[in-house]
């Protein structure tokens, strides 16, 4: 049986930041609308935290099912290690999509129904990442996914829970935190590049290559601080998310100097860390704004 070490790092904490980043800038336009509700935003917070150690365990279950997590570089593999069996780790997905699915249910009676169905095709697609019989994540789709429903899903979502308005401004500050989440799964992708070529699981990095993969991580860097500038220019307090920027500087110099494997390990927790930061003060500026 895994250990509860074991199983805390089999939820990959590093990863949580892309959790709680969205909710934060979701939040902070809230309060820049005058929409801000407290409840609503913690159900948001306890939903996107469940959401991400769910979808963490569930990949967990289906790579170490498929045998793709039998020789990596990076945080535990419960399944791959047998430390834990495929039946345990399913159940814990499972457990964390229910507190995801609950907490969902109970933010859309304060809010709108419509979460629901929302909520329902976001716990589908964490499934699906690298479940089912066509994962997304096997096809060079998982930036995608994880800009839309990291990105724009939840910080408009977490919006929406509070004002019950859908608003442009939330859709403008979800831009640069689905770019920095998705540079985290590039980066993650590029340390896994030749493990994941060998099992024949085709991700963005496997079908770029590791050049263009590098390149590719530092231009979602870049980009994501391009779209906060250009939000200052309406809410100048947004600015406040450039004060994240240097942060992201040294994953992005690691990953363009060839760095490799578990090299690699410090630029993912980085690029976390500047998410993470991001969320905080673009927030923050927003609801000065």
């Amino acid at each position: 049986m895994a250990t509860p070490a074991q199983w805390l790092a089999g939820a990959r904490p590093r990863t949580l930041p892309a959790a709680v980043a969205p909710v934060l800038v979701g939040t902070g336009v809230a309060v820049a609308l005058d929409g801000f509700r407290l409840v609503p935003a913690l159900l948001a917070l306890l939903i996107a935290l469940a959401l991400q150690v769910g979808v963490n365990y569930a990949n967990d279950h289906s790579d170490g099912k498929r045998g793709t997590d039998a020789d990596r570089v990076g945080p535990m593999r419960l399944v791959g290690s047998g430390a834990a069996s495929a039946q345990a780790v399913l159940v814990a997905a499972l457990l964390s999509f229910a507190v995801a699915g609950l907490a969902g249910l109970a933010l859309a009676a304060l809010s709108s129904w419509w979460l629901v169905a929302v909520g329902a095709v976001s716990i589908a697609a964490a499934w699906t990442y690298t479940g089912g019989p066509i994962p997304y994540g096997y096809r060079a789709l998982g930036e995608v996914f994880v800009f839309v429903f990291f990105g724009l899903v939840a910080v408009v979502g977490t919006t929406f829970g509070q004002t019950r308005t859908v608003e442009g401004l939330a859709f403008a500050a979800a831009v640069p935190v689905g770019l920095l989440i998705t540079a985290i799964l590039v980066v993650n992708n590029l340390r896994d590049v030749h493990g994941d070529a060998a099992v024949g699981k085709r991700t963005l990095a496997v079908l770029l290559g590791e050049r263009s993969t590098r390149v590719f991580f530092a231009g979602l860097l870049v980009a994501a601080f391009v779209v906060v500038v250009l939000i200052g220019l309406a809410r100048p307090w947004a600015l406040l998310g450039l004060l994240a920027a240097p942060l992201a500087v040294g994953p992005a110099r690691t990953v363009l100097s060839g760095a490799t494997g578990p090299a690699l390990i410090a630029a993912l927790g980085g690029t976390g860390r500047a998410t993470l930061v991001t969320g905080v003060v673009l927030g923050l500026g927003l609801a000065l704004s």
